[in-house]
């Protein structure tokens, strides 16, 4: 994980002085009010069947910032520690990444703030081993080769399960991306593999089968969620902006809980699955209501923080005993970090 955490690192700094050089012969951005908007917003996404991919697909963005005038721009990652580069190089104004990368992000210092939860993650992650392999139980991964992203939600959720087993120290763990996982399974160098969809459609419908989900590991206490993640020079210039964003998902939701079987066909076309795949991925987390991550549970009020900042802190906490950040930040610093003031904007707004 050491090394996992020097390729991060690494990522951030070269990305950093490529864009110290590209300011160094580019005209400064205009500052002031937003009177003044952005030209074009810079999106970080994922091939994630979440409220920001049906948006896209459904055109929910024109109608909050194109008919503004602004050009929104959509940049497909494949992992969290790339979102972390791109957001410490200013290549990206907002991106989405798990709840264990935004934990690192704010413990690399990062200038980033958390605005939102696309989905509070269930069995749409997993730990997957092949059918007929003996490995039927937790303890018979000993000694194994378990492939996961390295500090990602997954590898999180994956070691807590190992942990809450007694066996965290008993199995081999492999850096992989999910690309990479789907072949390695194929090629037959791993065990078993835990991963997000729609890699684990992959490996289930290649004589894989779920042992446990994060759906289970949260039972245990070990929440972990897609997040989004904005820039702190964005946000701090353009609030209305990021207060539009939060409206943007809240309707995608809408249209989520509205009629789950028709977003299902449209998310299939976005991800290139079948309808019946996407609809199980997508029930496979929870999409929350404005109410919902307004609550204790979660985001909470600027007032009366919501569970989430002690969830991320605690996250912290098991990153550092894993080796992969080397301090942990304040309670006070995720308090802060988890901003719930543009959920209370888009609440006044839609309540007008």
């Amino acid at each position: 994980m050491k090394t996992m955490v020097k390729k991060v690192f690494g990522m951030i700094v070269i990305t950093l002085l490529m864009g110290l050089f590209a300011a160094c012969g580019s005209p400064k951005s205009d500052e002031g009010s937003e009177a003044t908007l952005p030209k074009e917003i810079n999106f970080g996404v994922m091939q994630l069947p979440n409220d920001e991919t049906l948006a896209i697909s459904e055109g929910l963005f024109d109608k909050y910032f194109t008919e503004k005038g602004i050009k929104c721009n959509f940049i497909n990652f494949d992992s969290g520690s790339d979102v972390i580069a791109a957001l410490a190089s200013n290549s990206i104004d907002f991106g989405v990444i798990g709840s264990s990368p935004a934990t690192i992000a704010l413990a690399l210092g990062i200038d980033v703030e958390m605005i939102w939860i696309h989905e509070v993650l269930g069995e749409i992650e997993s730990l997957a081993v092949r059918e007929g392999s003996g490995i039927d139980t937790v303890e018979d991964l000993i000694g194994k080769k378990i492939a996961t992203p390295v500090a990602s939600t997954a590898h999180y959720s994956l070691l807590n399960g190992l942990k809450n087993a007694g066996i965290a120290d008993k199995v081999e763990i492999l850096d992989m991306q999910p690309l990479s996982i789907v072949a390695a399974w194929d090629r037959g160098d791993i065990d078993a593999t835990y991963v997000w969809q729609p890699a684990l459609g992959d490996i289930l419908g290649k004589n894989g089968k779920i042992m446990f989900s994060s759906a289970d590991v949260a039972a245990q206490g070990a929440v972990t969620s897609n997040v989004e993640v904005v820039s702190k020079k964005f946000s701090e210039k353009y609030p209305d902006l990021v207060t539009s964003y939060i409206a943007c998902m809240l309707e995608a939701g809408d249209l989520y809980r509205e009629n789950p079987e028709k977003v299902s066909e449209v998310m299939a076309k976005a991800l290139e699955i079948t309808p019946e795949d996407a609809l199980t991925q997508m029930k496979g987390s929870i999409w929350l209501t404005l109410d919902e991550a307004l609550s204790e549970n979660y985001f909470g009020t600027s007032e009366n923080k919501g569970k989430l900042a002690k969830i991320m802190k605690e996250t912290g906490d098991f990153l550092k005993e894993q080796k992969s950040i080397e301090e942990v930040p304040s309670q006070d610093a995720f308090n802060a970090y988890v901003n719930s003031m543009y959920l209370e904007k888009a609440k006044t707004l839609l309540n007008k």
